[in-house]
């Protein structure tokens, strides 16, 4: 499969929005895994890290880890509903996390900024996925790290089911979570196979992946 293959024949493309106020409130039944996430990520990292979340969606993640220690934190999303709910939220929380609106592949950052990148449930979404991955490399301080973490395409109709029962949704919302990503989001998303060779072409370098049952979690270190 070549490159020009795995690009998306759509522009990248936010959530805005009523889609974008209800992706917050079902997000938010989930607010256990964020925290969880946090918690792991902390424990990696220095005081004053600069940590970057692309597409952060309603900031829950960012926020949470801004809970937990002195980090420099920034999340950047296409969507300008998300950024405004996100920003809106740290305030609420009296969080020092800040939210900006921007692309994935053309990010409006310096070389070298960053410690930590986190890419959560987003990357399949990403137009140009290669150019997303350069930019992460990019935006990475030597010895920096960024953590891609994502449903993988050939997951089993049993899987999604098991690992959506397992974000214990609400019955309605885990009704129209499971058709979603049956009928849109496993289509858009990436196998192991592919990611390998998405790094490959885009020289990031080292590439460490986890694969579960349900998703991948891809690392790139610089």
């Amino acid at each position: 499969m070549t490159t020009l293959a795995l690009r998306k024949p759509h522009a990248d493309r936010g959530i805005e929005g009523l889609m974008a106020r209800w992706y917050a409130a079902n997000t938010a039944e989930m607010m256990k895994d964020y925290v969880e996430l946090a918690r792991r990520v902390s424990a990696q990292l220095l005081p004053g890290c600069s940590v970057l979340e692309v597409a952060p969606g309603p900031g829950y993640f960012s926020i949470e880890l801004a809970k937990l220690g002195n980090f420099a934190i920034t999340g950047l999303d296409i969507s300008h509903s998300m950024v405004r709910i996100a920003t809106r939220k740290a305030e609420e929380a009296r969080v020092p996390a800040r939210f900006m609106q921007g692309s994935a592949s053309r990010m409006p950052f310096a070389a070298a900024s960053f410690d930590f990148l986190l890419c959560r449930a987003a990357f399949k979404n990403f137009a140009q996925p290669i150019e997303a991955l350069k930019e992460m490399h990019r935006v990475l301080k030597p010895g920096g790290r960024a953590v891609i973490i994502d449903l993988k395409r050939n997951a089993s109709p049993e899987e999604i089911s098991q690992g959506i029962d397992e974000m214990q949704l609400s019955w309605l919302n885990g009704l129209l979570t499971k058709m979603i990503f049956r009928t849109f989001l496993l289509r858009s998303a990436y196998t192991r196979t592919e990611f390998v060779q998405m790094a490959s072409d885009a020289g990031v370098g080292l590439v460490q992946i986890e694969e579960n049952y349900m998703g991948l979690e891809i690392t790139i270190s610089k």
